[in-house]
């Protein structure tokens, strides 16, 4: 994949962004037109074109076709990273300030998502952050948290998850973590969440 020369849709990239962060499951595209919301056909052939454009892989199981993202692949690896990034850096407009106020987690996380309904809508009660951090840094991230509520700049309650990136490895089978981990927009250093990903397939 020459990135140079190939052209994305938003639907595309909104397509490779989900298969990659669900890296346990394998889609056909009709059950990816439900997700994305689109026509079945159209879903067919945009992930056929992904396919050609070398970020997603074909299986075949019977009559059956199934897609997943091509983790194999150097430069789609360098294409996701890039995407995520992107999104690390342009959040949901509601989720903004959220997202600006969190950033003094930066210099103690490993990396950080939001996840859960605030997320999807601009209707949610709370939000949900999962921070991936070495426990050495549990105070002053407790102390940063503390900061956070006091400023009164979010309206919002924030609810965290904290885990090491050992709890990530040891839990990624059980379906609420990943769901956690996979239904979430990446708020900070998407890099390492990328290499979090690849090695959870290992």
């Amino acid at each position: 994949m020459n990135v140079r020369n190939i052209q994305f849709t938003k639907i595309e990239i909104r397509i490779a962004k989900y298969l990659f962060k669900h890296f346990k499951d394998r889609y056909n595209s009709r059950k990816l037109a439900n997700i994305i919301d689109i026509n079945h056909a159209h879903a067919g052939k945009l992930c056929n074109d992904l396919v050609s454009k070398s970020v997603l892989i074909k299986d075949f199981i019977g009559n059956a076709v199934y897609f997943s993202f091509d983790y194999r692949n150097k430069m789609a690896i360098k294409f996701i990273e890039y995407l995520l990034s992107l999104e690390e850096n342009q959040p949901p407009k509601w989720l903004a300030v959220v997202s600006h106020n969190l950033n003094g987690l930066n210099d103690y996380v490993i990396f950080r998502t939001i996840f859960g309904s605030s997320v999807k809508s601009q209707e949610f009660n709370d939000v949900d952050v999962l921070l991936v951090y070495d426990k050495k840094m549990r105070k002053k991230i407790n102390k940063v948290k503390e900061e956070i509520r006091k400023s009164v700049l979010v309206d919002k309650t924030i609810r965290y998850v904290d885990v090491s990136e050992e709890d990530i490895y040891k839990n990624m089978n059980d379906k609420i973590f990943y769901s956690i981990l996979s239904e979430c927009i990446v708020s900070f250093n998407a890099e390492k969440y990328v290499r979090v990903i690849l090695k959870c397939l290992k």
